[in-house]
């Protein structure tokens, strides 16, 4: 058939240049899946139109074989009825006669029909089986498509990330990388030196207060003293301490 012609070509052209470009085989394989689905409606429409014929011829033989042995049956009525004194009996041979000679012809057009049905029987059964093959060939192109389809997707994807992945100078980027670096270890030392400042100030600060721990203090009493004396009053807290 000419559709197995076209399903061939479609691997054939794997072998052109235009296989190169991975939209081709998808839309080559799309056009042979319609041509295949039309191959399929005709294909269905001569069926039924056989299987029509098939189913007449069939109906035929029946109505001939019913007809023949009719007018068997006629003949021998006729013949009984001849012998019965019921018809002249020279008429009824004749009428019988007549009934044979029908009988004969339906049993030939019988015999055609017969041969008519088994033959269109014969056509049914090649055309179903190629049906059966182009559902099948269907099936399995409709399958490849959706796979090949998912592959260009795929492929796609991935010529492009690694187009960009050749496209990154590995040597600026690494050059990149290094100064980045460089950067981030400046600016951690940095802030280390500030730390370093600042914990050097607090300490200093740390030390005068400590330095001046109880300063305040000791002053505040020798001021209460010499109040208490420019006033007269006895200091009890010293006397208790000179006793």
């Amino acid at each position: 058939m000419n559709i197995f012609k076209r399903i061939f070509k479609i691997g054939e052209a794997e072998a052109h240049s235009a296989i190169d470009k991975l939209e081709d085989p998808i839309k080559m394989t799309e056009q042979g899946i319609r041509d295949m689905k039309k191959d399929l409606d005709k294909s269905l429409q001569a069926l039924a139109e056989v299987k029509a014929l098939a189913i007449r011829s069939r109906n035929d033989v029946e109505t001939y074989r019913n007809k023949a042995k009719d007018y068997e049956n006629k003949a021998m009525l006729l013949l009984k009825k001849g012998q019965s004194g019921q018809i002249d009996a020279a008429e009824a041979d004749r009428l019988a006669s007549e009934a044979l000679v029908k009988k004969e012809e339906n049993v030939q057009h019988m015999a055609r029909a017969k041969e008519e049905k088994d033959k269109f029987e014969v056509n049914v059964a090649q055309l179903e089986k190629n049906v059966k093959t182009l559902r099948s060939n269907i099936s399995k192109w409709e399958n490849e498509l959706k796979t090949l389809k998912a592959r260009v997707k795929v492929s796609t994807a991935t010529k492009t990330l690694n187009k960009q992945m050749a496209q990154i100078d590995s040597s600026s980027t690494v050059a990149m990388l290094e100064k980045m670096k460089d950067k981030v270890a400046q600016e951690e030392a940095l802030a280390e030196s500030y730390g370093e400042i600042a914990n050097e100030s607090k300490t200093v600060d740390d030390e005068i207060d400590k330095a001046l721990e109880g300063e305040s203090e000791i002053k505040a009493k020798d001021d209460l003293a010499a109040l208490k004396a420019k006033m007269g009053l006895s200091d009890e807290s010293t006397e208790e301490s000179k006793e």
